[in-house]
């Protein structure tokens, strides 16, 4: 297809809007990623903020994305606009609905996974919130990795490389995100849990050698993750 896009998110994070950067480049389309151009050429945080308060149906936040006259938002939603237009999803209603459940539960883990360093507010600083954040990353490597990671493990087995059997999927291009988030955000328990999590480990290396995948990874235009973004390195919350 010949269609080509506007992404409108953050221009220092990965966070919500990286797993639709990652099938807009599996794809293979084009796309411009509008607040990390020069405000020059008509892009920038600037704007970004001016079509979020542009009257009428406006997105709530960021990422969104502008397809001719669409615009998208919520990274669920934009997935699935983008999986049935670019082979990133089985044709199926049955398997649509079963790839945007998954990331919906996806959109559930990072919320949490920004719980365990934001657990009063996100207008706080992280150091105005530490005691809560180390009793809500203590519960969060405690509970809730060892219940999401085995879900998503139990998921892949299909008898496939993918989630969807020998094709890749959005979803397996945001699981691979969420591996490489809490990798970086938390080493020690992502390391204890993954011996379990064979088929989840495998489709996340599969993922990074796909020859767009790699492409991008190596490129400028992936952005490491940081203490901005969803996924932050704070190692006393890494129990």
């Amino acid at each position: 297809m010949t269609d080509s896009y506007e992404l409108f998110y953050w221009p220092s994070i990965p966070g919500r809007g990286e797993p639709v950067r990652l099938a807009l480049e599996e794809a293979g389309v084009a796309y411009v990623d509008v607040a990390r151009r020069p405000e020059a050429d008509g892009g920038g945080v600037a704007a970004m903020m001016k079509l979020l308060r542009a009257p009428g149906i406006a997105p709530f936040a960021p990422p969104f994305l502008r397809s001719g006259a669409l615009v998208i938002a919520q990274t669920a939603n934009i997935l699935l606009y983008l999986g049935p237009r670019h082979g990133l999803v089985p044709d199926d209603e049955a398997s649509r609905l079963h790839a945007n459940q998954l990331q919906l539960t996806i959109t559930d883990l990072f919320a949490e996974v920004h719980e365990t360093h934001h657990p009063i507010g996100s207008g706080l600083y992280y150091e105005d919130q530490k005691p809560e954040a180390l009793r809500r990353a203590e519960l969060f490597v405690r509970e809730r990795l060892p219940k999401y990671l085995p879900y998503f493990e139990r998921a892949l087995d299909a008898g496939g490389p993918y989630l969807f059997g020998g094709e890749v999927s959005y979803v397996d291009l945001s699981l691979f995100q969420v591996l490489e988030g809490l990798r970086y955000a938390f080493p020690r328990a992502t390391a204890r849990i993954a011996p379990g999590l064979p088929r989840l480990v495998a489709l996340g290396e599969r993922v990074r050698a796909r020859p767009r995948i790699a492409a991008y990874l190596a490129s400028p235009r992936r952005i490491p993750f940081n203490e901005d973004g969803i996924f932050r390195r704070y190692p006393e919350l890494d129990n």
